[in-house]
């Protein structure tokens, strides 16, 4: 595999684009962890019973675990691309080994695909 070239201004722009990213999605996960109350905070009467009350909950779990699981993903995406800088593999596609075209990683820093992988990934999960 071909190694990237690590002092092409693109390839800089990109990587500080992963950065920043991955600083917001910290700052998300970290503000959605500080808005969890404590159970004996929720648990205070509800005029419309106990059992609406816990599907309330229930529900803003459900959304709040959704979420969480969304930032993971994409926080593990980025700091995956960025793993590829050190690597030094930045700009290749992870299955072929071919490289990224640089205007699908312009439009997406995070890509670790190219279009032609992408695409076939989409059809087999398509197809299951």
């Amino acid at each position: 595999m071909k190694k990237t070239d690590k002092a092409n201004p693109t390839s800089n722009l990109l990587r500080a684009r992963l950065e920043g990213e991955r600083k917001q999605l910290i700052g998300e996960m970290e503000q959605l962890k500080s808005t969890i109350r404590p159970a004996d905070e929720r648990r205070e009467g509800s005029p419309f019973g106990k059992r609406e009350e816990e599907a309330t909950e229930s529900y803003e779990l459900e959304r709040r675990l959704t979420l969480e699981k969304s930032i993971r993903e994409q926080l593990a995406a980025v700091e995956h691309a960025l793993q590829k800088f050190e690597d030094g593999t930045y700009g290749l596609c992870d299955s072929c080994g071919q490289s990224i075209p640089p205007e699908r990683l312009e439009a997406l820093p995070k890509a670790t695909l190219c279009l032609g992988c992408k695409a076939r990934q989409a059809k087999d999960a398509k197809g299951k």
